[in-house]
């Protein structure tokens, strides 16, 4: 049986312990644990949610009439009659302004930092500046931009004046954004027209004139200048704030658009999930908070490119008048150690990062307990994908309890995360600590009954106030209801095969739809790769699961990425004997074969649907873009086996 790596340490002056103390003076609850805690949030989710709201002090321009007005999904209606805005918490309050609110590095220029009274006075030159565009209420402004502070004050400027921010990051070729960016109509464009990657110079301007060409709605363009890099034949961004600055914000129901984000478009169009300004609102105060507790003082280092949601929750940092640290470049440049020399640097308290990043410190001999000066860090955090057992152990090793890893799963669709741990929660070697506050996740089976102790898929029983206001053109929610609610009616299928123990820990076995079913029985990815990717001769791995149509077991095929040797059938053979040994013989692959590269895209997620889809004969093009891969080429290889 499963034992907590760690336990709860002295958690009572955490985020969380402060709001259990407050509940206990304002409303007289008080609870044992957090699965307690959780259990409340999830059955009374007006008191839950009221909580939220009157705890963070949330400024509404006119109040809800109620907290939750209709409780079905899809169709919820949280805080009815309620006007806010999303900018107007996130820059601060007065006493806010000395404090620093941004820590800027990059590779293409120097680094910098703002205040909040900077980052105000910028946003309120920003918005007199997308106004005399003639940007207003509904209208969409897009960014072409990277992981910087102009991209920030674009989206607070924009979400102060009512209006809708996408963002894509520049390594993203033309079509890939114009598919995005073309299904807002948007009426401004901000773009870079290069930037440097590491020892590498990208020069943008082609895709940047492309990109223009291909959005026919747009009246205006706006040029960062970033290192040496400028936008031809377009105003710039010191032109858009030199005008007076104009502050103010607009008020806003809860539910109106604040930002689209967009999937990542590796099995079919990017949809576009729109979030609204009061759903965010409260979902990142309270995680912020009480998961990952930040608060005045505190610095969040969280490596993220701005076609990735944790682009949101790292700008939201500023909502609980935290500071944020905005990286630029390749994340391992020169050398695996930066991130943590930019954390000891930048005095982080949160430091985030993949799984796959922590796997690859421990293969390689990285201490950064030892070879750091980290005395600021409270929270490790992981999120994008599994990490295995391994990784919990490695890190304890480097931080012992003084540092809580807090490993995340949740996703675009509610910009958030639905399962991960807090001050409050032990930590469980190798599984999540649980379902996040607010979130009624459970494991379902094929019947819609709840299960524990085996896999299932991951559903949430109960409606989040970020669960989507819904998706881009979508006028009558027939694809919003199509992508979430078929399976369970009424209840949100998530596309996670999960399995929770009866504490509540779990684990996240991969995405449903690439989950193996051999024989009648249903196999985790996220098992194999635990196992394969302990082998030093292995850096990376892949597993596809092809059906026989007439009911037999199929083909179940293991790709690995080498550490620089060839795959012989030594090698072939320790991996199916650890396979059928630590798993077992149903996970023992029919064939193991070497690949150039494992492909994911760029938020680290393996791709092992597209990779099916390609063995059964499709075109890589038909699949995936090659722009939301994080190695163009890494599709290349099956495409040519499959014809082999």
């Amino acid at each position: 049986m499963n034992a907590p790596l760690s336990t709860p340490g002295a958690w009572e002056n955490s985020g969380i312990g402060r709001y259990l103390r407050w509940l206990e003076d304002t409303r007289g609850l008080a609870f044992a644990d957090y699965p307690a805690l959780h259990r409340w949030s999830v059955t009374d989710l007006d008191g839950f949610w009221s909580s939220v709201w009157e705890y963070f002090d949330v400024r509404a321009h006119t109040p809800p009439s109620a907290v939750l007005g209709r409780r079905a999904m899809p169709g919820a209606q949280w805080f009815p009659g309620a006007t806010l805005n999303y900018a107007e918490h996130a820059l601060g309050r007065p006493e806010d302004a000395p404090r620093t609110a941004v820590v800027a590095r990059s590779q293409t220029r120097p680094g910098s930092s703002l205040t909040y009274a900077e980052l105000r006075e910028r946003v309120a030159r920003a918005r007199a500046g997308l106004r005399r565009l003639g940007v207003g209420r509904g209208d969409r402004v897009v960014a072409y931009l990277p992981n910087i502070p102009e991209t920030l004050v674009a989206y607070l400027a924009t979400a102060s004046l009512g209006a809708v921010f996408a963002s894509c990051a520049p390594e993203f070729g033309a079509r890939s954004v114009i598919d995005r960016f073309g299904q807002l109509e948007p009426k401004v464009l901000l773009a870079i027209g290069g930037y440097r990657y590491g020892a590498r110079t990208v020069d943008r301007a082609a895709e940047v004139a492309e990109i223009r060409a291909g959005l026919p709605t747009l009246t205006a363009t706006i040029g960062v200048t970033y290192g040496d890099f400028t936008v031809a034949d377009a105003p710039t961004w010191d032109d858009l704030l030199s005008g007076p600055p104009e502050e103010g914000f607009e008020p806003v129901p809860f539910d109106h658009p604040l930002v689209v984000l967009f999937t990542s478009g590796t099995t079919g169009r990017p949809k576009a999930i729109v979030h609204g300004h009061g759903g965010l609102l409260l979902e990142h105060l309270k995680n912020h908070t009480f998961s990952w507790d930040l608060g005045p003082g505190d610095r969040m280092l969280w490596f993220s490119t701005t076609a990735w949601m944790l682009w949101n929750t790292l700008v939201s940092a500023l909502l609980v008048r935290a500071s944020l640290v905005m990286i630029d470049g390749d994340p391992a440049y020169p050398d695996l150690r930066e991130q943590w020399r930019l954390a000891e640097e930048t005095g982080a308290t949160l430091m985030g990062t993949s799984p796959g990043y922590l796997m690859a410190c421990r293969k390689e001999g990285v201490r950064p307990g030892a070879e750091f000066a980290l005395p600021r860090l409270r929270q490790l955090g992981a999120a994008g994908s599994a990490l295995a057992a391994e990784g919990y152990t490695w890190a304890h090793e480097q931080f012992g309890d003084r540092v809580l890893l807090n490993v995340g799963s949740g996703g675009t669709d509610v910009c958030t995360g639905m399962l991960q741990g807090s001050p409050w929660q032990p930590v469980w070697t190798g599984e999540i600590s649980g379902p996040c506050l607010g979130v009624a996740a459970q494991a379902f089976d094929a019947d819609g009954r709840p299960v524990i102790g085996e896999l299932g898929e991951l559903v949430i029983t109960e409606p989040m106030p970020s669960m989507p206001v819904g998706f881009w053109g979508d006028a009558d929610g027939s694809v919003y209801r199509a992508a979430y609610f078929t399976d369970f009616p009424g209840v949100w299928r998530h596309g996670d095969w999960v399995r929770f123990a009866p504490e509540g820990h779990c684990v996240v076995a991969g995405r449903s739809d690439a989950t193996l079913n051999r024989g009648g029985v249903r196999l985790g990815t996220a098992d194999f790769y635990g196992v394969a990717e302990e082998f030093p001769e292995i850096a990376d791995s892949l597993v596809v699961h092809l059906e026989d149509a007439e009911g037999g077991p199929g083909e179940l095929l293991l790709f690995v990425q080498t550490t620089g040797g060839e795959l012989d059938d030594d090698l072939r053979a320790r991996l199916k004997t650890a396979l059928r040994t630590q798993l077992s013989p149903r996970h023992v692959p029919d064939r193991v074969e070497r690949v150039p590269a494992i492909p994911r895209n760029r938020t680290g997620k393996k791709l092992e649907v597209p990779v099916k889809r390609i063995l059964l004969g499709a075109r890589p093009a038909d699949v995936a873009s090659r722009d939301v891969l994080a190695d163009p080429g890494s599709l290349d290889f099956f495409a040519a086996w499959s014809r082999s």
